[in-house]
């Protein structure tokens, strides 16, 4: 067996055979030919360094060397490359590997498809556990097999080409279901007498499953509907065009909300995948009316504010959509005139978490409400969604919706 010699001069001398006759110059014939290739290589052994690239060249593989964790982190994040091929042990006297763990870690969250292929010259079941918990492709015990190191690496770049080519392909696709997703929403918002409308969708990963609406029927009557698909991603807006596209059919002046949530519930029950579901929430404000009636679907019960500050949940209604075809429904009607604030939200605002995992939470999303109830809808809308972000970082894990509607004062 061909070994990695302990310097570049001993590789040159012992560059003969492999095991079945074919020299390791030989190996492109046996391996698909890949186009010149740059890779990284962390080590504090220079002559090892030196026989890499003497062994390397030939393939088609360029190689860039660096001598400390510190180096090859830097290094990454400033050129691109096909692979980092790297060890564990940096420090002459040490042999647990901590160094090459703390660099994984790093070098997985800066770029997670970036193929890393750790060796080592010593063996340890234990670490290489852990090294491939870490996002290691492979690990090389040292001294190496020539042909069989150069295969692994051609066999890791060419996997981690095809990784990024998926990646940049599902990006793509993303940005476009993103974009299709958005020109369902309302671009504009519409407006009534007497009546201020303002929302905000933040989507968890660029698509979801929360969706609204809001439609006019006249100078002073608007429909307003809010929706949270289960799960996330594209299936979860699928699911969520389906809903919109049902909703807008059925959403006549004349349909109650008890009686458009019936529709939209036979409609999904026959189209909705075992294991989804959707709740929602549906009603018309009636500015001349001052009235306002509703339905929900087992969705977070909107809450009403008061000029006084008294919060009222809008409960009557229903189960969620699309898993009882013949659910029943019904509606509720509530006073809505000067001074009142309707909040509606789905599940992505209360149960947001900040970095110490505490929950945002209905009470204190209500309690912020209350306080600046005197707000307009903009102004309200814009402190609540800040002060979840504020509280979470800025980070959210779910698809986050919340909606203010506020009669004049």
């Amino acid at each position: 067996m061909n070994t990695a010699p302990a310097s570049s001069a001993a590789f040159l001398k012992r560059k003969s055979q492999t095991g079945d006759g074919t020299s390791v110059g030989d190996t492109s014939t046996m391996l698909t030919t890949l186009e010149t290739s740059r890779i990284l290589v962390a080590d504090d052994q220079r002559d090892l360094v030196d026989a890499l690239r003497l062994l390397l060249k030939p393939e088609g593989i360029c190689v860039d060397a660096v001598h400390s964790p510190d180096a090859a982190l830097a290094a990454v994040r400033s050129n691109p490359f096909d692979l980092v091929l790297m060890d564990l042990n940096y420090t002459g006297d040490t042999t647990s590997g901590r160094e090459g763990i703390d660099l994984l870690e790093h070098l997985q969250a800066f770029d997670a498809s970036l193929p890393v292929v750790v060796m080592t010259g010593w063996g340890s079941i234990d670490l290489a556990v852990e090294a491939m918990r870490h996002g290691v492709r492979d690990f090389v015990q040292k001294p190496w097999d020539n042909a069989a190191l150069v295969t692994t690496l051609r066999s890791e770049i060419q996997a981690g080409r095809e990784r990024r080519i998926k990646a940049e392909r599902d990006l793509r696709e993303l940005e476009e279901a993103r974009r299709i997703q958005r020109t369902l929403l309302p671009a504009v918002l519409p407006q009534m007498e007497g009546v201020e409308l303002a929302a905000s969708w933040q989507p968890a990963s660029g698509v979801g499953g929360d969706c609204f609406d809001a439609i006019r029927f006249s100078s002073h009557r608007l429909a307003l509907s809010i929706a949270d698909v289960v799960g996330k991603g594209i299936p979860a807006a699928l699911l969520m065009s389906n809903l919109q596209a049902a909703v807008r059919a059925f959403a006549t002046e004349a349909a109650r909300p008890a009686e458009l949530c019936e529709r939209v519930n036979t409609i999904l029950c026959g189209h909705i995948s075992e294991g989804r579901f959707i709740s929602f929430f549906y009603c018309v404000v009636d500015s001349e009316l001052g009235s306002l009636t509703y339905a929900n679907a087992g969705h977070f019960p909107p809450a009403l504010i008061k000029p006084d500050g008294t919060v009222i949940r809008l409960t009557n209604g229903g189960p969620v959509l699309g898993v009882l075809a013949a659910g029943a429904y019904d509606s509720g009607t509530v006073a809505f005139g000067a001074g009142d604030r309707l909040i509606l939200y789905t599940d992505g605002i209360t149960e947001a978490r900040s970095e110490s995992d505490e929950e945002f939470g209905d009470e204190r999303l209500l309690a912020l409400a209350v306080d600046h109830r005197a707000c307009s809808a903009p102004a309200l809308q814009a402190r609540l969604v800040d002060a979840v972000a504020t509280f979470t970082g800025r980070r959210f894990t779910d698809d986050a919706t919340l909606i203010v509607l506020a009669a004049d004062n």
